[in-house]
């Protein structure tokens, strides 16, 4: 019999690739993280190229060759398992081929058996010489693959997510206590049900009669006491256990180094606040509910044996009939569930998206186009729910004709016992109680499953998170900047996305002097704002190394270097906070000096006073609207704020008008003495006055010196210099 094919999800919008290779490698006999493998693949923001999953294919010993194919080709001559380009932006895996069908692991969705013509479909990409193609990644093992171990099994489960309830022992053994008080109670209402009827009614006893309902009555106010009692532990233990998964969940994201962002969309990370809830629900509330009905229903079977094996064989039969349908459907609405996620991580994005880029929108008159994307997303998670009904539809109507069958035949089978007087009027209607209770446990089992399994994919999830490397994690960091302060470029070259995407930066030899104000010039994408992301320690060089007088940038704790540092980024962020609060930003409490000296540097402090509010107005994505002008002082404002000892500017003044530019150029001259500056920047009155001007071609220094230096030259500078001033030669 064939060994069935392995599955794993991806847990993010771009995991395809490298989880394609991971179910290949666990096909093959290893196992592999999915971490590990996004980390070969050199996973980005856009996922992974085939080349990526080559290369990481072959460092694990798998041999790799891409081709272009037809499906006759692939069905009779293609060995498999290989990697199927999908739709010309997603990786599937196909692990098994005929004429007809062709069986898919697809990552975002499950496995699938789909007609030649819906392969077809998704897969073909090209046509050459008459003949439909589709890209496919071949891969076989060599014996380098059976060579290497492989990863240990991934054992982790729900221990680290335990130990948040540790401190709650004493209320979940009360819980405990409760639930099984709660059983007992529960038990004796089948007891006191035929004792009415066999004593009471059969004896015309009313006053054994009223005293069993009064009993009855107490024990159902105890019952009930305990359910208030149980549910207010739950909430209590619940609440807190979610707000401290949830406080350590961003606690860890925080301590993430900033290269992990780029290979996350917004949608995946705020999908991991919504895996916590769900685990914390899962563990405070089905499950302790579940384990409730499972000891109701363990103790209401025995009663049933004791009291008529028959009706106790008609219903675990018809239970295994039940659960057998069930089940047989719930790999389907399994599939269903991932294929969901995707898509509502997409949605999620997508709405984002939409709303922090109203104003472009609406200036490209694009409302149109983004609102059928929108519903393009709509109407695939419309299907999907549509298909995720119907299968559901189908699962109980089965269910409940086998439920229904199956309650129909015992009650046939107590009547006839109590006409033949085997059984009493009053055990026909215990009996009924008792099935009545143990049908209720068979929907918590399938829905006690169901949400394992949902709660294992988010899990994961977290645990991916949970267990990245911090980034001041990483070997000893040192916690003091030495007395030499030049930044020195040795060879640095820097690549983003792995040894085959563009090289950024060239064999970059530069020295930053301490003291001093450097900048630098270039065309767009000559690798700029790149060298400043390094010397932030936000990327570390593919090759080469950056040193801060004679110690390594990356050996220096990175809380400790970025407090030293003042930082203008093209892109930075201004927080739905006060206008205080956003400058001072990283401080508790506001040190009015230096916000009043940052504000004026900034030339920002007419404008701020000048509203309702002056410095406590809100400002930020729903507060007061800004101009880029003032977004740009008000970063700025930021930086001189802390007053560093090292300042880094990106196109700082972009957004300036001339005479704005102007003060806070002078400003800042006077500001920057005795510090090392480093501005990137195109405007000539931005770098024209620093001490040394580093021009960048490709990624490569081309030229440096002073700006009446380079202008001499009539060199690159020049010529940047020429077409920003249209001077004559």
């Amino acid at each position: 019999m064939p060994r069935k094919f392995p599955f794993y999800q991806q847990l993010d919008a771009m995991d395809c690739g490298a989880t394609c290779l991971r179910m290949i490698s666990r096909h093959f006999g290893r196992y592999y993280s999915l971490e590990y493998l996004r980390e070969l693949t050199y996973m980005g923001k856009q996922g992974v190229t085939l080349l990526g999953i080559s290369d990481a294919a072959e460092h694990i010993g798998l041999q790799s060759l891409a081709v272009k194919t037809t499906y006759d080709r692939l069905a009779r001559d293609i060995p498999l398992p290989c990697v199927a380009h999908w739709r010309q932006e997603h990786f599937v895996v196909v692990h098994k081929v005929n004429r007809h069908y062709a069986w898919i692991a697809d990552p975002a969705s499950g496995k699938f058996k789909l007609t030649r013509e819906e392969f077809r479909d998704n897969w073909i990409s090209d046509t050459e010489e008459g003949e439909d193609l589709g890209v496919l990644l071949l891969l076989e093992t060599t014996p380098e693959f059976y060579a290497r171990d492989g990863e240990s099994a991934d054992k982790s489960g729900f221990g680290y997510v335990f130990s948040y309830f540790k401190k709650y022992r004493p209320l979940i053994v009360q819980l405990i206590v409760g639930l099984l008080l709660g059983t007992l109670l529960q038990l004796t209402f089948p007891f006191l049900m035929k004792a009415i009827v066999d004593k009471g009614i059969d004896t015309e006893d009313l006053g054994f009669i009223k005293i069993v309902l009064i009993a009855q009555l107490i024990l159902f106010i105890t019952q009930l006491a305990v359910e208030q009692f149980r549910s207010w532990i739950l909430l209590h233990v619940g609440v807190r256990v979610n707000i401290s998964l949830i406080s350590d969940f961003l606690i860890k994201l925080t301590k993430l180094p900033i290269k992990f962002f780029d290979s996350k969309i917004t949608g995946d990370l705020m999908q991991r606040i919504a895996d916590h809830e769900r685990v914390q629900r899962f563990l405070t509330s089905t499950s302790l509910v579940s384990i409730f009905t499972f000891v109701n229903f363990i103790a209401f079977s025995i009663v049933l044996f004791f009291w008529h094996k028959l009706v106790f064989l008609i219903f675990f039969g018809g239970t295994a009939l039940y659960l057998g349908w069930v089940f047989f459907f719930q790999r389907m609405r399994r599939e269903l569930d991932y294929k969901r996620f995707d898509q509502s991580s997409d949605n999620q994005s997508n709405m984002i998206e939409l709303i922090n880029g109203m104003q472009e929108i609406k200036l490209h008159n694009a409302e149109k186009q983004k609102r059928w994307a929108w519903e393009r997303i709509q109407a695939r998670l419309f299907r999907t729910a549509i298909s995720s009904l119907r299968i559901g539809q189908l699962q109980r109507a089965g269910a409940s004709f086998f439920n229904e069958t199956k309650n129909l035949l015992i009650i046939f089978v107590v009547a006839q016992a109590v006409v033949k007087g085997d059984m009493t009027l009053g055990m026909l209607l215990a009996v009924q109680y008792i099935v009545g209770q143990l049908n209720s446990p068979l929907g918590n089992l399938v829905d006690f499953l169901r949400n394992m399994q949902e709660a294992k994919i988010s899990l994961e999830r977290m645990n991916e998170i949970h267990s990245k490397e911090d980034e001041h994690q990483a070997g000893e960091k040192i916690i003091l900047l030495p007395e030499s302060g030049d930044l020195i470029f040795e060879k640095v070259s820097f690549q983003y996305n792995g040894p085959h995407s563009p090289s950024v930066l060239k064999n970059v030899k530069l020295r930053i002097p301490k003291g001093q104000t450097t900048a630098i010039v270039g065309t767009s994408g000559s690798g700029k704002t790149t060298m400043l992301k390094l010397l932030l320690n936000i990327y570390q060089p593919t090759e080469g190394a950056i040193r801060l007088g004679d110690i390594n940038l990356s050996n220096i704790n990175n809380r400790l270097w970025r407090s030293k540092c003042g930082v203008v980024m093209q892109d930075g962020y201004i927080f739905y906070e006060s206008i205080a609060k956003n400058i001072a930003l990283g401080d508790e409490i506001i040190d009015k000096k230096k916000l009043l000296r940052a504000v004026k540097v900034a030339n920002i402090q007419s404008f701020i006073e000048s509203l309702p509010l002056g410095y406590n107005t809100k400002i930020g994505q729903e507060g007061l609207g800004l101009s880029q002008g003032q977004k740009q002082r008000l970063l700025i404002a930021r930086a001189v704020y802390k007053n560093p000892e090292y300042i880094f500017f990106d196109e700082a003044t972009t957004a300036l008008d001339a005479y704005n530019e102007m003060v806070i150029m002078e400003n800042l001259e006077e500001f920057f003495y005795g510090r090392t500056v480093v501005v990137v920047a195109h405007r000539l009155s931005t770098v024209m006055n620093a001490d040394n001007i580093v021009v960048l071609e490709g990624g490569e220094i081309v030229e440096q010196g002073t700006h009446d230096e380079l202008t001499y030259l009539r060199g690159a500078y020049y010529q940047l210099v020429r077409n920003q001033l249209e001077l004559g030669a």
